[in-house]
């Protein structure tokens, strides 16, 4: 399955004994960077400026990945980081580590509970292991390919349900600066689901959305356009709790794809018939 991540799974292997020891220190060490995200939460941070804005992100970005980066580079001496959280595509041949050190920063700056702290290594453009840390509620969540997901030691598995009209769904808000075909887009297939679903919910980070499709409390989550630290966790989670990961067509997904699908098995192709109206 190179360069795509397919409906149940991501290799077709279990994963090697090294990669899960590989997996337990990197939770490790993305809860010790947690640590200092989390002391920096309290009051709304306040700002009258995007540039101000910006920087303040940039702050508690910085926070994490200075306690981050040396600890996965000890582990992993040889891979690169990329540099760029919010971009898309495929990556150069090797390992690459893709970070969200604030998966869900603007909900932090505004002393809301949904963020999190993310480590993902990526291995020849296949997502090899996932680290997903709440550092309010000390859920991790980690995914090895091929070797299942689990919510602090304890397996996940996706809902069993197989009626979209019994399902939670849920979806992500465009950025500010989306293409305004894709915002339409995105406000139409909310307008569909609100149809076809029993209730559907909208609010980011995407990967807090997905960890739950995974757990099994969400049946569908689905994003038009994203970003590699967006999705890839959450992808591997999901995939490896048993749920189908696509594009909104039903394509095979990779981080080149335009839109993004994760669903139990018994919605999937009703989630795709609604997202295609």
């Amino acid at each position: 399955m190179p360069e795509s991540i397919q409906t149940t799974g991501i290799a077709a292997t279990a994963g090697s004994a090294s990669d899960a020891d590989l997996l337990a220190r990197t939770a490790v060490a993305v809860r010790a960077a947690a640590s200092a995200l989390r002391e920096r939460f309290g009051d709304v941070v306040r700002y009258q400026t995007r540039e101000e804005l910006m920087r303040a992100l940039a702050a508690n970005d910085d926070a994490v990945l200075d306690v981050l980066r040396p600890r996965l580079t000890l582990l992993r001496p040889g891979a690169r980081v990329v540099e760029d959280e919010l971009a898309g595509g495929a990556l150069p041949p090797g390992e690459w580590w893709v970070l969200d050190p604030a998966e869900g920063n603007v909900n932090h700056l505004h002393a809301l509970p949904e963020w999190a702290v993310t480590a993902t290594l990526v291995r020849d453009n296949r997502p090899v292991l996932t680290a997903v840390h709440l550092p309010l509620t000390g859920e991790t969540y980690t995914a090895l390919a091929g070797g299942g997901a689990h919510l602090d030691g304890r397996p996940l598995h996706v809902s069993r349900t197989t009626e979209l009209g019994l399902s939670l769904v849920a979806t992500s808000q465009a950025r500010p600066d989306e293409d305004e075909k894709v915002v339409r887009r995105i406000g139409s297939s909310i307008t569909a689901m609100l149809f076809d679903a029993l209730v559907v919910r909208t609010s980011v980070p995407a990967t807090l959305h997905l960890v739950n499709v995974a757990a099994g409390r969400i049946d569908v989550f689905w994003q038009f356009a994203g970003a590699r630290a967006d999705l890839l966790p959450g992808a591997l989670l999901v995939a490896e709790a048993g749920g189908r990961i696509s594009d909104a067509e039903g394509r095979p997904w990779t981080p080149e794809s335009e839109t993004f699908l994760a669903a139990a098995p018994g919605v999937h192709t009703e989630a795709v018939a609604t997202l295609s109206r």
